[in-house]
């Protein structure tokens, strides 16, 4: 039988509870109290809903049913958070390789030409890299190959030493 939806009713947030899209769940927002599906939610604000199960661990959800749909509704509806959370998971077209690849791999693989394409290659847009991410990479290039990196990139490098804030 169906759950119906009234006025009256409410269903406030179980942190104990695994959601499905189908089920119902009231939440604030800045026109009050709010019931939807969690499949309406995914559609009326995905990056809250993905605060809540991420960030803040007080919404447990269905992998398949509720997470998937979720993350492609974030690619969709706000393209920079979507990127910022991705990282280097985010799936680009890299030289060399047929289709597209997790950023991770040529970054990992490929220091050198990854930091080309990324950095020379203005493709900064396409993988948001954490400032200890960027480090890491400017580090790895700075060992192997210096002669191809921006001088503002090397003295970035440079300038990290003890008490520097990488995170």
């Amino acid at each position: 039988m169906m759950e119906e939806l009234n006025e009256q009713t409410t269903y406030p947030l179980d942190s104990e509870r695994v959601y499905y899209s189908m089920d119902f769940l009231t939440l604030d927002t800045d026109e009050g109290e709010k019931t939807l599906r969690v499949g309406s939610w995914l559609n009326f604000d995905p990056v809250r809903i993905h605060q809540m199960i991420v960030k803040e661990k007080v919404l447990q959800v269905d992998q398949f049913e509720v997470m998937n749909p979720l993350m492609s509704k974030l690619r969709r509806a706000d393209p920079e958070y979507y990127k910022r959370i991705m990282g280097l998971n985010v799936t680009i077209d890299f030289p060399g390789y047929p289709g597209g690849i997790l950023a991770k791999i040529p970054f990992e693989d490929e220091p050198i030409t990854f930091y080309k394409w990324w950095r020379k290659g203005k493709h900064e847009d396409k993988v948001y890299l954490s400032p200890l991410n960027i480090f890491r990479l400017f580090q790895k290039v700075s060992l192997m190959d210096p002669k191809v990196m921006l001088k503002k990139d090397i003295e970035y490098v440079k300038n990290f030493g003890p008490g520097s804030k990488l995170s």
